[in-house]
C-alpha cells in the first residue's frame, strides 16, 4: 500500500456480501435443467428451478452487483447432489438447495461446469468481486432408490439431535435420514465403493487417488472421513481460486473440525497463490464465516451450548453469522450502531460478524412482509459488521408464497421482472446501491469506530485507520426534507469540499459544519477527492 490515499483498500470486515441460492438467482442455460431423472414432481419451491452459475455470471456482465456495491458473493454449495428425492414431511423434495452432497469432488451438473466456475470466479476477481462457497463437512445427502447411503464408518443414522447440551448438537443426525458424518472420527476409512465405481465410469479414479494419496502424503492426517471431504473442498480452492468458505452446521461439529478446516484452506490458498502470482487480488487470508446456529454479536466470543462454551473465532472462523440482527434491527440506529461498533473495536478486534435481514432458512427475517425494505437496507448497510444482502432483498421479492411449506417460501426466483415494470421496486433497488457503493468505498462504515455527533437531527462519523491508509464518512438519517445542517466536527477540514453521495451532490464544510438542500432524509457525505 502506497503512502497516498488512493486505492480503497478491501477489508473483510466490511464486506458487502451478496448470497444466493444459485437455483433460484437466475437461469442461464437451460439445457442443464434436467440431469439424473429429476423428473419427479416436488412440493411448491422444492424441486429445481433452473437457476445456476452461468446465470450468475450473465448478472455479473450486466454490472447488477457492481451497482449494488457488492464485494463477495457467496454462493449455496456447488457440489453434486444427491440424485433422487426425499419427502421430510413438508413435501417431495430434490436438493436444488445445495446441502444434500452425494460426491463433494464434482460440481452439480444442474448448477453448472468447472468451466462455469472458473469463468465466474475470474470475471468476479476482474470486477474486485470475491466469491465464497458454502462448506458442508456435517452431513451427506439422504439415501434414495438412486443414491447410496455412505459406509457405516464414515456415516451414522441416529440418534436425532436434541440440541440441549454440546454432545447432542454433534454426535447425531440433524433430521431423520440425514446421514451425520462422523466428524470425530480419526480412523483411517476405506473410500465408499459407489463413489470409486462413479470415479472410474467418470475415468477420473487415477487422478483422484493420486491427489488423496499426495494429500495425506502432505498433510499427515489420518484417512478419517472429515479429512476426505477438506481435501475435497480444498480443490475448489486450488483449481478456481475461490476466497472464502462460508461453513454450514459449524457447532455440529467438534470445533476441531474447523480450526483443522482452516489450516487445509490456508495451504490451498498460498498454493493456488504460488501457482497463479497474476491472479492475486490482494495478501487479504483465506475468509471463512461459521454458521454457529443461534450465536449472535452480543455474546462476544463464546458460543454457550449450556454445559460448554466454544471460541469459534480460535478455531478457525474470521467471522460468525450474527443471527439476532434481524431482531435488533428493530431497535434505533444509534443503538444498534453503538452496541456493534463497541464489541467489534473491542471483544472481537480481529474478527468480526456477519448481519442479515433475512436468509434462506430464518422464518423470522426483519421484515417479512416486506413493508420497511427502505429501512432494512439502511440498518442492514450501514451497520458495523460485515452485512449479508440475501438476494431479493434489494428488489423486495416475496418472502411469503402461497403454496409452501417451511423454508421454501424464502426461497422464490429472483424477482427480475418487477425490476423493470415495477417503479416502487426501481425505487428501493436504488436506495440500496446507493447505500451498498457508499459502504463499498468506504472501509470506516463497516470496519471503523462510530462516533454519535448529534442525537437530533441523528447525525455520527466513522472513522478506520490501516496502515498508511485512513477513511473518515458522516452519516446523517431520518433528516428533514429540503434544507438541512449536518455538523461534521474535525472529520472534515475546515473549508473542505465533501460529496454527498446519496444526492450526488458537493458541498463545502463552513463553520465546522455543511449546509444542504436535498429531496432526501438522508446524508453520506465523504471527502471529495477530485
Amino acid at each position: 500500500m502506497s503512502t497516498k490515499e488512493t486505492k480503497t483498500p478491501f477489508v473483510w470486515e466490511n464486506a458487502n456480501v451478496y448470497f444466493l441460492l444459485i437455483d433460484r438467482f437466475n437461469n442461464g442455460d437451460t439445457t442443464n435443467d434436467l440431469n439424473f431423472n429429476r423428473n419427479k414432481k416436488a412440493a411448491k419451491l422444492r424441486g429445481f428451478e433452473g437457476g445456476d452459475i452461468r446465470g450468475v455470471i450473465q448478472k455479473l456482465d450486466e454490472g447488477y452487483f457492481e451497482k449494488l456495491g457488492i464485494t463477495a458473493i457467496w454462493m449455496t454449495p456447488v457440489v453434486e447432489q444427491i440424485h433422487g428425492g426425499v419427502d421430510e414431511g413438508t413435501g417431495f423434495t430434490y436438493g436444488f438447495h445445495g446441502y444434500w452432497a452425494h460426491d463433494w469432488s464434482a460440481i452439480d451438473p444442474n448448477f453448472g461446469t468447472k468451466q462455469d466456475l472458473k469463468e465466474l470466479v475470474e470475471k468476479a476477481h476482474a470486477k474486485g468481486i470475491r466469491i465464497l462457497l458454502d462448506a458442508v463437512i456435517n452431513h451427506t445427502g439422504h439415501a434414495t432408490e438412486f443414491d447410496e447411503k455412505y459406509p457405516d464408518d464414515w456415516v451414522r443414522s441416529s440418534p436425532n439431535c436434541q440440541y440441549n447440551s454440546y454432545d447432542t448438537n454433534i454426535n447425531c443426525t440433524l433430521v431423520s435420514g440425514l446421514f451425520d458424518i462422523k466428524t470425530e472420527s480419526k480412523d483411517n476409512v476405506a473410500l465408499p465403493h459407489f463413489l470409486v465405481e462413479k470415479w472410474k465410469k467418470e475415468s477420473r479414479y487415477e487422478q483422484e487417488i493420486k491427489e488423496l494419496d499426495d494429500f495425506f502424503a502432505q498433510t499427515g492426517y489420518p484417512r478419517a472421513p472429515r479429512y476426505y471431504i477438506m481435501k475435497w473442498l480444498a480443490d475448489y480452492i486450488v483449481d478456481y481460486g475461490i476466497d472464502g468458505y462460508r461453513i454450514d452446521t459449524a457447532k455440529h461439529t467438534t470445533e476441531d473440525v474447523w480450526a483443522d478446516f482452516k489450516k487445509v484452506c490456508d495451504a490451498a490458498f498460498s498454493t493456488y497463490k504460488t501457482k497463479n502470482p497474476t491472479k492475486v487480488l490482494d495478501n487479504n487470508p483465506f475468509f471463512t464465516v461459521g454458521e454457529v446456529y443461534g450465536y449472535n454479536i452480543g455474546a462476544k466470543q463464546y458460543y454457550d451450548y449450556g454445559d460448554k462454551k466454544v471460541n469459534y473465532f480460535e478455531n478457525g472462523m474470521t467471522a460468525l453469522i450474527n443471527f439476532d440482527f434481524r431482531n435488533e434491527a428493530k431497535m434505533n440506529y444509534e443503538n444498534i450502531f453503538s452496541k456493534y461498533s463497541n464489541i467489534l473495536q473491542n471483544d472481537l478486534k480481529g474478527n468480526t460478524v456477519m448481519n442479515y435481514v433475512s436468509s434462506h432458512d430464518d422464518g423470522w427475517p426483519f421484515d417479512k412482509k416486506r413493508e420497511k425494505p427502505f429501512e432494512s437496507a439502511t440498518k442492514l448497510l450501514l451497520a458495523p459488521g460485515i452485512a449479508q444482502v440475501y438476494y431479493g432483498d434489494e428488489t423486495a421479492r416475496s418472502l411469503d408464497i402461497k403454496g409452501t411449506t417451511g423454508d421454501a417460501t424464502l426461497r422464490s426466483m429472483m424477482n427480475w421482472e418487477d425490476i423493470k415494470t415495477q417503479e416502487s421496486t426501481q425505487n428501493i433497488l436504488t436506495h440500496w446501491q446507493k447505500l451498498g457503493l457508499f459502504r463499498k468505498n468506504h472501509p470506516a462504515i463497516g470496519a471503523g469506530i462510530h462516533t454519535q455527533i448529534s442525537s437530533t437531527p441523528y447525525i455520527f462519523s466513522r472513522e478506520y485507520s490501516s496502515n498508511h491508509y485512513t477513511d473518515k464518512v458522516v452519516v446523517g438519517l431520518d433528516l428533514p426534507l429540503g434544507e438541512k445542517e449536518i455538523v461534521v466536527g474535525t472529520i472534515f477540514a475546515e473549508d473542505s469540499l465533501v460529496n454527498d453521495a446519496y444526492s450526488g451532490k458537493i458541498y463545502r464544510v463552513q463553520n465546522g459544519k455543511v449546509t444542504l438542500n436535498t429531496p432526501y432524509q438522508i446524508v453520506l457525505l465523504e471527502k471529495n477527492n477530485k
